[in-house]
């Protein structure tokens, strides 16, 4: 029987990790991805393309761009918060979380088991340090994401509030609702990401419910919109800092980063033909094996 390891207690937790170069961050996205790879393999079960194509913008913000504190994170005053509103991906999350220093890198091993903290989804009721919610119902992320971003308002905190989503999951009219009510609050203390690879589970974005204008959608929804390509670390890093930079964020901002479904692995990457299986499709033993060759050692080590 498995042995599931329980998170760090709360005056044991690791060391919160932050990441200069763009070297080392390119080396830590490539080390969360054989994170993933692995999880997946073991469990038999998850997404592989989303969590994958996701990997450079969860480093980007884990390692470089956000404020936060493995050690305290239901108490961060002026520190962000990450929302996971595509909940599906969540080994890329969990991945980012143990190499944060929120919990034990050996708990990745316990991905979707009975009584294990990482569920497929995000669960908040686990106790898994770093996760405010449960999500996994597409389109409720930024609802949540706005009623934190109001209440960091109302109560004078500095922090922002991230949440992240995929295009698809832009079909939806939650997200709508919600875009509507933080444009009407003025949110400026909350950015939306958006994770543009055109793939869900029934095929490609503009085929299953076309969103666009996509871009025009959210001006029109009184949203700063800007782009970028989400498997450029450098790039995803520079547009949240042309955000955090601006003098006066009247407004919420959203960055649509361009990414590949299953990105570092190219027989997982969506622009492959045929390849949106990927989407919930996990590696057997012999594409483990491959992928992380592929992949290739990094420094930072194995769970």
């Amino acid at each position: 029987m498995a042995k599931f390891l329980k998170p760090y207690p709360a005056d044991r937790k690791g060391k919160k990790v932050v990441l200069e170069s763009t070297g080392e961050l390119q080396e830590m996205a490539c080390q969360v991805r054989r994170d993933v790879v692995r999880m997946l393999t073991m469990a038999s079960s998850g997404h592989t393309g989303g969590s994958l194509g996701m990997a450079d913008i969860f480093t980007a913000l884990y390692f470089r761009v956000m404020r936060h504190n493995p050690h305290g994170f239901r108490e961060g005053a002026d520190e962000d918060v990450l929302f996971l509103s595509n909940g599906h991906i969540a080994p890329v999350w969990y991945s980012v979380l143990a190499r944060s220093g929120y919990f034990r890198l050996d708990e990745l091993e316990s991905l979707r088991k009975i009584n294990s903290y990482l569920q497929g989804h995000p669960a908040s009721e686990s106790g898994l340090p770093g996760i405010h919610i449960a999500s996994g119902s597409l389109g409720q992320g930024l609802s949540a994401a706005v009623g934190a971003a109001l209440g960091k308002n109302i109560d004078g905190d500095s922090g922002d509030v991230f949440c992240l989503m995929g295009d698809g999951e832009c079909q939806e009219g939650q997200i709508w609702e919600a875009a509507m009510s933080a444009s009407h609050y003025g949110l400026g203390n909350l950015v939306g990401i958006v994770d543009c690879n055109n793939q869900q589970i029934d095929g490609e974005v503009h085929d299953v419910m076309n969103i666009e204008p996509f871009a025009d959608k959210w001006r029109a929804f009184g949203w700063n919109v800007l782009q970028c390509d989400g498997n450029d670390i450098e790039d995803v890093i520079a547009v949240t800092e042309k955000i955090r930079s601006a003098e006066v964020r009247t407004g919420p901002s959203v960055i649509l980063a361009v990414t590949v479904m299953g990105k570092g692995v190219p027989f997982f990457e969506g622009t492959m033909p045929d390849n949106t299986n990927w989407h919930g499709t996990t590696p057997s033993v012999e594409q483990c094996q491959e992928a992380l060759a592929l992949l290739g050692e990094t420094s930072f080590g194995d769970f």
